[in-house]
């Protein structure tokens, strides 16, 4: 079976390793220029890896241009296989693959279509979630299912975590999935769009921290937005610190300061007050001076 590769993230690699290693070597890997990697908080270079398998390679920055059909159809492919890519593909795109293109996302299809899914999955309290190959069409994770692995998200889950229980599925569904379309037993389990929901794009910006919130959606800020994305992140001093780990303190009341104050240094780090009087106590920070903010003063947005 003769396969096109399209990606360009941590996901990416893990799925064209997973490729390979089963004797899937794409004939083609589409991949983006290293001098715009700067998109992708989560960006992986595979042009290399594709090259020692065997694997021609094309850099592009629009998949829909007519660079990259001509460099499509000259493999004539069976099947395309889109993993971490941001931009919708078009029909003249979906239509050079024999078989038709698949695409991967890090939900439970119909529901969190779009953007930063992730994050937004641990935003939201979700629950359940799941891991999701389908069929492209011209709507936005629209398209019929393939395959679907359900799976619970934990209360501490944090971007890291979520994000390797997706890619630990995608190794194994990437390499089911090329073998039931080969075989022509591939499913299009019609997805019920009534059930759909949307999440919006994320900037890094979107990490800013509220210190008026509650602890406990500090938090879930903290872990929804960390490795491999940008992090969350407050101000002190005229610099920018990122809060990369923290816990909330079992002491309610026994800080009284402002909101988004340092109420005292521990030996692991720092306690700041949120804004329903409870505590978080900082565990791993980045800051320009890579010191602790000093006692009593005051973190802000």
């Amino acid at each position: 079976m003769r396969i096109v590769f399209v990606g360009a993230v941590e996901s990416s690699k893990i799925a064209l390793e997973a490729l390979i290693n089963a004797g899937r070597v794409p004939a083609l890997v589409i991949t983006i220029p290293l001098e715009v990697a700067g998109r992708h908080s989560d960006f992986a270079d595979i042009g290399d890896l594709a090259r020692a398998a065997g694997s021609a390679v094309c850099y592009a920055t629009d998949i829909n241009g007519p660079a990259v059909l001509e460099a499509m159809a000259s493999v004539e492919p069976d099947l395309t296989l889109v993993v971490g890519w941001s931009q919708v593909c078009r029909q003249p795109f979906r239509d050079i693959a024999r078989d038709g293109t698949i695409g991967f996302h890090p939900a439970a299809l119909p529901r969190l279509r779009g953007r930063a899914v992730i994050p937004w999955t641990i935003l939201r309290g979700e629950e359940v979630t799941g891991s999701t190959l389908f069929w492209l069409d011209e709507g936005i994770d629209s398209g019929p299912i393939l395959l679907q692995r359900l799976f619970a998200v934990a209360s501490d889950e944090t971007a890291r975590s979520l994000y390797a229980k997706h890619t630990a599925n995608l190794a194994e569904m990437v390499v089911e999935a090329v073998a039931l379309v080969e075989a022509g037993d591939a499913p299009r389990m019609e997805q019920d769009h009534e059930k759909a929901s949307y999440c919006a794009k994320r900037t890094v910006e979107d990490g800013l921290i509220d210190w008026n919130a509650s602890a406990a959606s500090v938090l879930r800020l903290v872990r929804a937005v960390g490795v491999p994305y940008p992090g969350a992140f407050s101000f002190y001093d005229g610099g920018k610190i990122r809060i990369d780990d923290a816990v909330q303190i079992e002491t309610a009341g026994r800080f009284v300061g402002l909101v988004g104050q340092v109420q005292a240094h521990t030996e692991r780090g720092f306690i700041v007050l949120c804004g329903d009087g409870e505590c978080i106590e900082v565990l791993a920070w980045a800051s320009p001076t890579g010191k602790r903010p000093a006692v009593h003063s005051k973190l802000h947005r």
